[in-house]
């Protein structure tokens, strides 16, 4: 398939050297969707205002659908639909006046316009509150509403910077199922998320950029198998037992490396099931009391720690664990 979005060796620097985005490359393939995270001021909003004309670059280029972002702006804007952070409706207009006047503004005749607007209020599940003031509507419909406003003029490539930020999960987990669709049906979608288990479960392929530079990129598959096997995860009472445990694990993991989240501890293995028991006796033998000892499947917050040496959220969800192995006062 071909490239939608190209970008070679992009520069964006704010005053006082800050480089946001520093030499960063990378392809999105027509038809798939592109998740794009990273920690806070790693760049990822910077990045997709470039991509949507509303930053210049300074330096390097950024292609969409073959078109430089800064030599044809306004090309770039009739073939993409850009939902940002900060949800724009206006609260004074009805979801259809929403919907229409958007529409509109990208060149809609008037039949079109009405057309369109149905059909997305429809796909929406905003029918019955069609002519509702915006300002009545719930934090999940506004954002719905938000996204209906990016897609009224039909765009090939849509970008969303955290969509679901602020959603309860029954909302969140609609709106992915609306955009799965939305992609099968042929819509290329661009994604920045905080959340890992929605890249983990929409992006076909991500990457991570950290401090302006991507640090890595691949399908979740791909970036989860690189850490090597599953993850033997031990939870300490304290960091300073995390600190000691970190170090008595890490002969254990096939990379000879130890991660540590707050208080608890993750090696990697190809062999973790059979090496549990010899985890348990090292542990006793070095007089380290573990509250908790389990078997998980990598995780993309796995990833995310291993090339930014940070967790994405406080509040995302953790990798499930199938293997319970020991607790407190358990050690054989």
């Amino acid at each position: 398939m071909p490239s939608l979005v190209t970008v070679e060796d992009l520069l964006k620097v704010y005053p006082g050297d800050i480089r946001a985005v520093d030499g960063i490359s990378f392809e999105v393939t027509e038809g798939e969707i592109f998740g794009f995270l990273g920690p806070n001021g790693a760049g990822k909003t910077t990045t997709i205002r470039v991509l949507v004309t509303l930053l210049r670059p300074d330096g390097g280029r950024a292609l969409v659908d073959g078109i430089d972002v800064t030599e044809s702006p306004e090309q770039v804007r009739t073939r993409i639909g850009y939902a940002a952070q900060f949800i724009g409706v206006d609260n004074d207009l009805t979801a259809r006046e929403n919907l229409v006047l958007q529409a509109r503004l990208h060149g809609l005749g008037s039949g079109e316009a009405d057309r369109r607007s149905d059909e997305l209020l429809e796909v929406l599940s905003l029918t019955e509150a069609a002519d509702r003031r915006a300002g009545t509507f719930s934090g999940g419909m506004r954002r719905r509403l938000d996204l209906g406003q990016a897609l009224v003029h039909g765009p090939r490539l849509l970008f969303l910077d955290e969509p679901t930020t602020g959603l309860d999960p029954q909302t969140r987990r609609a709106l992915w199922g609306y955009l799965t669709t939305l992609n099968e049906r042929g819509v290329t979608i661009f994604l920045t998320t905080q959340y890992l288990e929605e890249a983990d479960e929409l992006a076909d392929r991500l990457a991570i950029i950290d401090a302006g530079k991507i640090a890595v990129e691949g399908t979740p598959t791909e970036l989860k198998s690189q850490l090597g096997g599953e993850a033997i995860s031990a939870t300490l009472e304290s960091s300073e037992a995390a600190e000691r445990a970190a170090d008595v694990l890490r002969p254990f993991s096939d990379a000879g490396e130890s991660r540590i989240y707050d208080s608890t501890v993750r090696v990697f293995t190809a062999d973790a099931s059979s090496r549990i028991a010899d985890v348990v006796r090292a542990l006793d033998t070095a007089g380290i009391s573990v509250s908790r000892l389990e078997l998980a499947e990598p995780s993309l917050d796995d990833v995310f720690l291993r090339h930014t040496g940070a967790r994405m959220r406080v509040d995302e969800v953790k990798p499930q664990s199938r293997l319970m192995t020991a607790r407190r006062g358990r050690s054989r």
